[in-house]
């Protein structure tokens, strides 16, 4: 089980070299792919599920060159659930919108049943079954966005700012389904801007600037670099934490308890 990305270019009309010769591989994990706009964030990203296509290099899921196989092939194996949500839903009902995929697939009716209840339960929107999508809150529909790709069953998650625009209470269920999703095996790698979410979630994290990777490694070694060179910043409690000495923590609870040992 691994995507292995191999020496990619992706070079767009009009010669914008977007990607420049990225190495990267990921398997089972929480990745954060993080740098500032127009770094190739979101350009590696679609090469994950052949969405694009590499100009030159290789991109290779679980054994499966993308430039073999198309986005349907490839859906199978890498979920990608986009930045706005909207983008993904046309359907009249939630049962529809969860079912398309499965659908698609060809599977039989009890199977794409049993795959729509079982992905809106994962994702707390069971019940919602006969509503329709637009209805739903910011947050119900990042839940639904991701429903709809759990009902395909990937091996692999891609999720472009899953928190953005969210209210905290949203934003924390989003971040307990990416958890629990772990949990279950999945490999999942997130777009984001939002260093807080990279100190809560990722395990390893992975830097773009100008279409190369500059940094690859753990998250406590990704905060340790300076940051403010690539446009981003430090967690505000990261920097309290550092300036006093404390080191590297991942929350407030930790924080607190380097004080009661």
């Amino acid at each position: 089980m691994m995507i292995q990305v191999k020496n990619l270019w992706h070079i767009y009309e009009g010669r914008k070299e977007a990607l420049r010769g990225v190495n990267f591989e990921m398997g089972r994990e929480i990745v954060a792919l993080v740098g500032p706009n127009g770094s190739g964030k979101t350009t590696l990203a679609k090469h994950l599920n052949g969405l694009l296509k590499p100009t030159r290099g290789d991109v290779i899921i679980d054994g499966m060159n993308t430039k073999e196989h198309s986005v349907a092939e490839l859906s199978k194996l890498v979920g990608y659930v986009f930045q706005n949500p909207e983008h993904m839903f046309f359907e009249e009902s939630i049962f529809k919108e969860v079912a398309f995929g499965p659908k698609n697939l060809g599977l039989s009716p009890e199977e794409i049943e049993e795959r729509v209840k079982w992905a809106l339960k994962k994702v707390n929107l069971k019940g919602y079954e006969e509503r329709t999508p637009y209805s739903l809150s910011g947050g119900e529909k990042q839940r639904l966005a991701i429903a709809c790709v759990l009902s395909m069953k990937p091996k692999y998650l891609i999720l472009d700012e899953p928190t953005t625009g969210l209210d905290e209470r949203s934003a924390e269920s989003v971040k307990e389904i990416i958890k629990s999703l772990y949990e279950e095996g999945h490999g999942i790698l997130f777009i984001t801007h939002e260093m807080d979410l990279v100190l809560e979630l990722a395990q390893r994290v992975v830097l773009l600037y100008k279409g190369e990777k500059v940094f690859d490694g753990p998250t406590d070694e990704f905060f340790s670099i300076e940051l403010r060179n690539y446009g981003l910043d430090k967690p505000e409690l990261l920097r309290i934490s550092f300036s006093i000495g404390t080191g590297f923590v991942r929350n407030v609870e930790e924080f607190i308890g380097r004080f009661l040992r």
